[in-house]
């Protein structure tokens, strides 16, 4: 399964990058540790919760498979707009909207799809992609998803979080990630428009770690049939 990701800058440039959901099982990165630069490697501002060790996993692997769109970008100013055109097996969007929101849309599946042992937890959003996802589309999407998780669980006879705080604790985790992640990109980055990106992911995330009853609430009136 594969998703593509078209940008089409104003100077002419078009930029494209074709996500494989499933490459993080064909990938061997302890291989590349002589061949990223520093920012890539695992020890550089490692993430305070990260649960890998230098000597099995060298390389960061949400830092190895961002490394190409990072250079693509860093140069680019995040208020600058594009044509980006996404095509997914069942479907396509287009959208000429600011290489922030694009950006975020794009770093999140790609994220996702990692070998990082926290990211990858976001696997199951990835295979049902959905390009430039509102903050009430994220809340949504991942409480949903969650909630199923915990049906299967309850089916299988086990005890379910109805209470939602494996969601709230992944999130929290999520940020400790973002915060490291903007660590290494500032490390490499000429302009602000890769940075922004992840301060959007913290704030997404931080919307579901500290905010979830509030967005929670918010989503109740739109679900909500009799209003």
């Amino acid at each position: 399964m594969n998703v593509i990701y078209s940008f089409e800058l104003d100077d002419g440039k078009v930029l494209k990058y074709d996500v494989d959901i499933n490459r993080a099982k064909k990938q061997n990165l302890a291989a590349e540790k002589d061949s990223v630069p520093e920012w890539v490697l695992l020890k550089h501002c490692k993430c305070t919760n990260c649960p890998l060790k230098e000597n099995d996993s060298p390389v960061c692997p949400a830092a190895y498979d961002i490394q190409g769109v990072v250079q693509d970008f860093r140069s680019q100013p995040a208020h600058q707009k594009a044509l980006v055109n996404v095509v997914t097996p069942e479907r396509s969007y287009s959208k000429r909207t600011g290489i922030e929101e694009s950006l975020r849309s794009l770093m999140g599946l790609i994220f996702a799809t990692s070998q990082c042992p926290i990211l990858s937890k976001l696997k199951p959003m990835a295979k049902h992609h959905m390009p430039f996802a509102s903050n009430h589309e994220f809340i949504l999407r991942s409480v949903s998803g969650y909630l199923l998780q915990q049906y299967f669980q309850y089916k299988a006879g086990s005890s379910p979080d109805w209470d939602l705080k494996g969601l709230v604790k992944h999130n929290q985790d999520l940020q400790l990630v973002n915060q490291a992640l903007w660590q290494r990109i500032h490390y490499t980055c000429q302009n602000d428009s890769n940075l922004r990106v992840l301060l959007s992911f913290f704030s997404m995330s931080s919307s579901v770690s500290f905010s979830l009853e509030t967005q929670l609430q918010k989503l109740k009136q739109v679900l909500d049939a009799d209003t």
